[in-house]
Parts: structure tokens; sequence; C-alpha cells
């Protein structure tokens, strides 16, 4: 691995996602002189808004801009306001200069001041989401803000526990924070959340992606937290409270000099509804989580910047019991901490090359117990990941391409620790052995090489890239993919194109895999099955347009078509929460999405979307741990069935109209047609097992959740709003008709897992 650290080392990463850049702006009036002036960054495609000022020399550096077009407005007292445009396409800083007119000598002058509703060059099926949307959120409970925020998005579906999936696929979603890749599960039953408050923007992506990214890609989360800097001390303080006991604190400081920027965040949140229980009575389910993070960001030279992010969070929770675990007695405690470190450095040779290294050290844990009274089994568990993540990349502009070629690796440990003890016999097997002890500890070791160009040619945006991966883990495989997206636009006629193909190498969950793997397990019973499981092969492709229409309105959408080979999936191990990756021979996913977006229109903003999916299986099973007497079956067998996220129908809309500028209200609906689901019983054993209300919310002869509606209610008044300081309040009712709403009904490979009923929360943010 030496070899590889000091390949990486020798080249020079900023804080960023993949498609992000730099705009340098200066400001002089007509003798030539600096201004210190008020600069509004506004691009509506990106759901990007920004308030900056430029300094005493008259500049100012906007850091991690998402690629696309910005209107640019300067103001200052005595001179007249100037607007224009700016294209930020490269990785590669963007100088844009500004020269303002006295007042008395022209009222404003406005060079090109089109809307930017379209992006004409994003040949990516990309949904972002502003500050705005971020601090205008509905109040979620603890470790759901962002899954939350995504699952607003067309095509993404929120399963029980706040586990995201996108188009259909099964623990394939990646972060991508502060440029770095969190491929790990990070739903809140897995890991610790990532701090809405910390957050500046989002991009969420479902195809097109750049051969920079591998490993998951159902779909990819862009994160970036580090926000722009500004001089001397400020702040945020937000708390809220509201059902089942929630409550929640989060403070951020930050101090800007002319070259330094350190920040510093922390949180806390509590609730008695941590995990979607399986029964209505919500028993066993409290929850804590906490987290604290320190980011410095140094600017060294004008061509070379460092920055260093530490962070820690951690969550304990309860597994809610079932009706007979709860008389028995049982109680299962679960908890996860992880805790890294990332570092970055960017170098700018020369107006068109800029080198960047950037990695990451973490540590993640994840563990279970049991009290004595847990039954049918008391489970223990404890694992872990550590892993060591490096990355190089050069950039370079000529002409008409942005070049873009670099690496990583990944150099992990996993370790497994798991053991039960069975509490009642009568549910097993006579010849599964009470007692089961597991421990293991494997290297993980991943590297990937890529290289990706971006072409513009008049109309024509061409993003082409290939990639190179190699896994190993339990199995060693290597894959070479192929990436491609398209895009053309037709200004007069308001439209954008766009067609795209990607080749997908992804890997495996890693949690329980080493278990699901191991020749221990042929102890539990006589008729056990594993197999590797092996990375997920898969061909995605797509075609959509872009459309503005009257000027506020933007209309996409997409149809896509997805085939997997080793289709991923899980298998729950009873009610604990224990989960193992098992794969499919193969999966065709199939869709259509539809989104209708406004922005803003005088005081309406909101957007509506439909997703169409259907979603097959094949079988035989061709990886994980099987058992019991389906083991036989699954393993021969050629059948074809409905993915487990098949909704074949999804609605989702918001509307907010403010009354004021500072006063506001809105409503959020969803729809969704219903989760497949399968159960060998008769009705009489369904309500025994889960009450009649529950059984009531499915359909035993189709096999499918009946379809549920839900409505959100929050409202929001900004109480002060200077450009240093803001006090707004928040106030939140979800489920608004308090419909029983069955997520998950009891199957083969998923439990039973039931939506909140109605709730309420109050929500107050203090800047300054």
């Amino acid at each position: 691995m030496s070899n590889w650290v000091f390949v990486l080392l020798l080249a020079a990463g900023q804080f960023a996602q993949s498609n992000t850049g730099e705009l340098h702006i200066t400001v002089i009036d007509p003798s030539g002189l600096p201004l210190n002036s008020h600069v509004e960054l506004v691009s509506e495609a990106n759901r990007f808004r920004e308030r900056l000022e430029t300094d005493a020399q008259g500049t100012l550096t906007a850091k991690r801009l998402p690629f696309g077009t910005y209107r640019v407005e300067v103001a200052r007292d005595g001179f007249a306001t100037f607007a224009g445009r700016v294209d930020v396409r490269s990785a590669l800083p963007t100088d844009y200069h500004v020269t303002l007119s006295l007042a008395p000598l022209q009222t404003q002058v406005t060079v090109g001041v089109e809307h930017t509703l379209l992006d004409p060059h994003q040949a990516t099926a990309a949904q972002p989401i502003g500050a705005d949307l971020l601090q205008q959120r509905t109040t979620a409970l603890p470790g759901r803000s962002l899954p939350d925020l995504v699952n607003t998005q067309a095509g993404w579906l929120l399963e029980a526990n706040g586990i995201l999936h996108p188009r259909g696929s099964e623990y394939q979603t990646q972060y991508v924070v502060d440029g770095l890749p969190l491929t790990d599960n990070r739903s809140p039953a897995f890991a610790p959340e990532i701090d809405a408050d910390e957050v500046r923007s989002m991009n969420v992506l479902t195809g097109g992606y750049p051969a920079e990214y591998g490993r998951k890609l159902g779909g990819v989360i862009e994160v970036v937290t580090a926000g722009a800097a500004r001089r001397g001390f400020h702040g945020s303080l937000a708390v809220s409270a509201g059902s089942f006991s929630t409550k929640s604190g989060d403070a951020t400081g930050e101090y800007g000099w002319p070259r330094t920027t350190l920040s510093v965040s922390a949180g806390l949140a509590g609730t008695d509804r941590y995990l979607d229980p399986p029964v209505e009575e919500n028993d066993t389910n409290r929850g804590d989580a906490s987290h604290v993070a320190a980011h410095l960001e140094r600017d060294l030279t004008d061509a070379r910047r460092f920055g260093v992010i530490v962070r820690h969070g951690q969550a304990r929770f309860l597994v809610p019991n079932e009706h007979v675990q709860q008389e028995e007695g049982q109680r299962q405690d679960r908890d996860s901490e992880e805790t890294l470190g990332q570092f970055s450095y960017q170098h700018i040779f020369s107006a068109h090359v800029l080198g960047d290294v950037r990695g990451m050290v973490r540590d993640a844990s994840s563990r279970l117990w049991s009290n004595a009274a847990a039954t049918p089994i008391a489970a223990q568990q404890d694992r872990g990941f550590r892993e060591l993540y490096l990355k190089s990349t050069i950039s370079a502009h000529a002409g008409a391409h942005e070049w873009k070629t670099g690496g990583d690796l990944s150099a992990g440990s996993v370790r497994e620790r798991f053991g039960y003890r069975i509490t009642n016999p009568g549910q097993f097997d006579p010849d599964t052995p009470p007692v089961f002890s597991f421990d293991d500890r494997r290297a993980d070791r991943e590297q990937a090489l890529f290289v990706q160009d971006q072409v513009r040619l008049g109309a024509w945006t061409v993003n082409a890239g290939v990639r190179w991966d190699h896994y190993q883990l339990v199995v060693d495989e290597s894959a070479v993919s192929p990436r491609l997206a398209a895009a053309w636009s037709w200004p007069a006629g308001d439209l954008v194109l766009r067609a795209s193909y990607d080749r997908a190498f992804q890997t495996p969950a890693v949690e329980n895999l080493l278990l699901a793997s191991s020749p221990a397990v042929e102890a539990l019973n006589g008729k056990v099955s594993r197999l590797p499981v092996r990375p997920s092969a898969g061909n995605f492709s797509e075609v959509g347009f872009s459309k503005a229409l009257f000027g506020a309105v933007r209309l996409d959408a997409s149809w896509f078509d997805r085939t997997m080979s080793h289709f991923a999936d899980d298998d729950l191990l009873l009610n604990t929460g224990v989960s193992f990756p098992i794969a499919f021979r193969r999966a065709e996913i199939r869709g259509t999405e539809v989104k209708l977006d406004v922005p803003h229109w005088k005081s309406v903003s909101g957007s509506v979307s439909y997703a169409h999916m259907r979603g097959t299986g094949a079988l035989p099973i061709t990886g994980g741990l099987l058992l019991g007497d389906e083991a036989a079956a699954l393993l021969t067998s050629t059948d074809r069935f409905a993915v487990s996220q098949d909704q074949r129908h999804t609605v989702r809309g918001r509307v907010s109209y403010r009354f004021t500028p500072s006063a506001g209200v809105a409503l959020a609906a969803s729809y969704g047609s219903g989760l497949p689901f399968e159960f060998t019983g008769d009705r009489a054993q369904a309500i025994a097992q889960f009450g009649e209300r529950i059984v009531d919310r499915v359909d035993l002869e189709t096999g499918r959740v009946r379809p549920a509606a839900s409505l959100d209610a929050p409202a929001g008044l900004v109480v002060v709003k200077t450009p240093r300081h803001g006090l707004q309040l928040q106030a939140d009712v979800r489920n608004l008709t308090d419909r029983l709403t069955v997520i998950n009904f009891a199957g083969l490979f998923s439990g039973t897992a039931l939506a909140p009923p109605r709730s309420f929360a109050v929500r107050v943010r203090a800047d300054f």
C-alpha cells in the first residue's frame, strides 16, 4: 500500500463534491478603485441563493458552487445596482469582474439577466436541495432529517427505520460528505446522523454519474457542510421539541480571519420513538443521539488551500418489541458510534491545471445486546469498520474540454462478533444449536482509477469517462465501467434534452458480511446454505428533458432502465434488527419520473412529482446466508418476483405560501401505492400476531400493503432578520389526518414497521 500512498501524496483537495467550482468576484468603481459591496448569487436550477460581501479590496471568493449558471447582483449605496450572469463549469476558479456605475449617471446596468431555471449543460439526473429548503425542512425524528429531505425527491423511497432506496435499489446509496464517500448504511439504525443544521447544500444524483463515483451507485447524495467564510464571529443555535417526548438542540460557532476559518458544532437529541415499531403500542422505543464536529480551512496562498474536519457521533436506542416480546419483558439495546478525520489540500498549478489530494480516517462500530427475557433468542453483536481512504485528482481546462483524472484507495478492517442463546426452543428445529458464537476479522482492500471529460460544443454537452475498480474482501473481483451522458439545449424553446448510460460495479453491504459468508454458520441448521456475496454489475440507462414554462416553472421528466446481476437485498434475523446481505441472480427495474417545480413565483413556491416504477427480481439466490426449509427452493428456483422496493406509484407535493416576507405556511402531501410482502399464514394468524387494525392495512390476497397517503403542515415566522442576525420560529404537524400507515409487513426478507401517528413539533433557530 505504501506505493499507492506515495503516488497519491505526490499530487495536490478541496472539500467539495465532484461537480463544484469557485467564483472569484472583483468589484471596482469607474476609476478602478476597489469597492466593498453586497453580492447576491442565485441559481434557480441549483436551488442556490447566497448573500455575500466583498472585502476592502473589492474581492470575494464563493467556494463549493455546484456547476451551473448563476445570476450575480452587486449593490452599494451611491452606485447603480449591477446584474449579470456567469457560468461555473470547472473545478478551476472562475474570475468575474464588475464595474459599478455611479447612480446619478445610470440607475441600473443589466447584463444578461435571463432566468436561471434551466442549466443548459446539465447532462445528469441531478436534484438539488438548497439552503432555503434545508432551513425550512419539517422537523424530523432524530437521525432522519437528511433522509426525509432526500425522500422528497422523485425516484426515492424511504422504507422502515429511515432507510433510503433509490429507484428500487437496496443498500446501494452513497453519501459524499465534503468530497469523501461514505458507502455504508447511513440510516438511523446503523450509523449516527449527519447534522442537517451543519449542511449548506445537497445534490442528489440518480443517473449520469461521473466516472469519479463508484462502489454504491443506486443513488449518490452529495453533501457540503462548509459554508461561505464570513469575517469575525458568527453562528447559530436551534432547539426543538415535539411529540413522543422528542427534543433536540444544535449549536454552531464560526470565526473567520482573512485567510482562515474555524467552526465548531455540536448537538443532542432524544425521543421515545426512535425506530418504526412493529405494533401500534410503540413499546421500548427510546433513543438518543449526539454529535460534535470541528472544521478548519486555511488559504495558505492564493493558489494553495488546506482543510481539516473532525467529527464524532453516536446513537443509543432500544429495539421496539412485538406483543409477545413485551409480555415476556424483553429488552434489546443497540448503539452506533463513528469517529472520523478528513484532510484536504488543493494546489492551483496554473490557470488551467488544479490538483488535489484528500483523505479520511474513520472508525465506525455498532453493538446489540439483549436481556435474559429476550424471546425467541437473546442475541449479542459487536461489529466495526476501520477505514483509511485516500484520493487524488488532477483537473485541467483545455479549450472546450474539462478533464479530470485520478484514483483512490480504501484500506479497511472489518470485524464481527455475533452470538445468540435460544430462549424459546419451540420456535426452532430440534437440531438447532441452543448457543452460537462467531468472531472474525478481515482486511478490506479497494482501489479505483478513473478519467473523465466534459466537452461543450455549442448546444451540446458531453460527459464521458471510464472507471476501473478492484474489490477484495470476501471475494476478489475487478471491473471496468464506461460512463456517458449528453445534453442538447435549445435556448429559444427553454428546453434541454439529455441521455445517459452508466456501467455500475456495486460492492456488497458490509454489515454482517463475514458472518453470512463463514463456514461457522453451517453448525446452525441441517439446511444451511451460504454463498459468497459478489459485487453487483449493472447497466443503467436514462433519457429525459427539462423545460422552463412561463419563466417561473420547471418541468423535468425521466425514463430509466436498470438491469443488474447479483442484485443486492438483505434478510432480517427475526425482530433483532440484525440483517444479512444476500443477492439474487438478476433484477430489472424500469420507471418514469416527472416533477413540476416552482422555485419562486410571487408569494408561492412548491413542487409536485410522480414516479412510476416496476422492479422484477429473478431467482435463484446467488449470495448470502439462508437458513431453514426455504433455502433449497431459493437456490434452485427460477421464479420471478416483485423486488421489495417495488412501489408502482408514488406522488409527492409541497406548496408554500408567504403571507408576508416574514410569515408563511406550507402543506406537504404524499401517496404511495404500497410495497409487496410475503406472508404464509391466514388472516386469523396475522391478526393474532399484529392486530386487526394493522392487518386491515394490508391485502393478503395480492400480497401488497394497501395505498397510504399523508399530509404535513409546517408554518414559519421570521421574527428578526438582518444581514447578521436572525430569529425564526417554526411549528409542524405531521400526518395531519392521523392515518395508520404500514410501511412494511411481515415477510421473508423484512419485518413489520409502522409510520408515526399524528405528531407535533416546534423549532426555534437563532443566527448571529
